[in-house]
Order: C-alpha cells, then structure tokens, then sequence
C-alpha cells in the first residue's frame, strides 16, 4: 500500500513540473513573439517574462513539496 502512494507522489510531482516546462516554453514563445513585433519594448517584456517564469517556478516548487509531504 506505501508503494502506490510513494507511485502517486511521483506522479503528482512530474504532472507539476511537466505543467510548470509547458507554461514556460508558452511564455518564452510570446514573449520572443513579441519582442520580433515591438523590439523597442524588448527590456520591459524580458522583465515580465522573467517575473512570469519565476511565479510559474515557485508554484511548481510548492507543488513539488506538497506531493512529497503527502507521503
């Protein structure tokens, strides 16, 4: 029985980073999108981006801990 719930902690924790690559890999792709469109406003987009994909980060990371804590 502990097997399937250390099998569902990993489950849970690989879901939570596969979410957090694909929101990403989205953001970096607009981001670069609209930089190609508007590359005077390309400082304050990168900054965004950044601060995006640190948020996305810290939910994934929480996400990660809570999967492992539920063992």
């Amino acid at each position: 029985m502990e097997s399937l719930g250390i099998m569902g902690a990993a489950i849970g924790a690989a879901l939570a980073v596969i979410g957090a690559a694909f929101g990403i890999g989205k953001i970096g792709s607009a981001a670069m999108e609209a930089i190609g469109r508007q590359p005077e406003a390309a400082g304050k987009i990168r900054t965004n981006m950044i601060i995006a994909a640190a948020l996305i980060e810290g939910v994934a990371l929480f996400a990660v801990v809570v999967c492992f804590l539920a063992l």
